[in-house]
C-alpha cells in the first residue's frame, strides 16, 4: 500500500516536470499571453527583434538548429542585425539562444551563457514560461542599451 502511494506520487511529480507531448502545449494561454507581452514590451523599447520558436524534436545540436531556424525566419535580414531567437525543443529537452551579428558583437562574451544558465534554472523546476520571460528580459536590457528604439 505504501509502495503504491509512493509510485503514484512519483508519477504526479514526473507529469508536472515532463514537457507535454505537443510542443505548442508547453505554455498555458495565460503564459503565452505573458510571453507575448514581454516580447512586445521589449520590442517597444528597442529596435531589436525577439522571437520564440518551439518544436518537439531537435535533430542534432540545438544551437545549429536554432541558427537554421533564425535564417529561415528571415531574422538575419534586418539592417542592424540585432535579432535574437530563443529556441525550444520540448521532447528532446534542448534549448538555445541565438543572437545576430550586431548584438553578438556588443554584448560581453559570457552574456549568452549567463542567460542560458538562468533560464535553465527555471526550466529544471518546471517553470518554462518564467524561464522564457527571464531570458527575454535579460536580452531586452542589452538590446535597449545598444539598440534603443527610434524616436517617434
Amino acid at each position: 500500500m505504501v509502495m503504491r502511494r509512493a509510485i503514484r506520487k512519483l508519477r504526479q511529480v514526473v507529469r508536472k516536470i515532463r514537457p507535454p507531448r505537443h510542443p505548442h502545449r508547453l505554455f498555458t494561454p495565460a503564459e503565452e499571453h505573458r510571453i507575448v507581452a514581454a516580447i512586445q514590451h521589449a520590442e517597444h523599447e528597442t529596435s531589436g527583434l525577439i522571437r520564440i520558436h518551439v518544436e518537439a524534436h531537435c535533430p542534432g545540436d540545438a544551437t545549429a538548429r536554432a541558427q537554421a531556424v533564425f535564417s529561415s525566419l528571415g531574422m538575419d535580414e534586418k539592417a542592424e542585425r540585432n535579432g535574437v531567437l530563443i529556441y525550444l525543443a520540448t521532447r528532446d529537452r534542448k534549448f538555445a539562444l541565438v543572437g545576430d551579428e550586431g548584438i553578438h558583437k556588443r554584448v560581453p562574451p559570457a552574456f549568452w551563457d549567463e542567460v542560458r544558465d538562468a533560464m535553465a534554472v527555471d526550466f529544471r523546476q518546471g517553470r518554462f514560461a518564467e524561464g522564457v520571460c527571464h531570458g527575454i528580459a535579460a536580452v531586452a536590457n542589452h538590446l535597449k542599451a545598444y539598440f534603443p528604439a527610434a524616436p517617434k
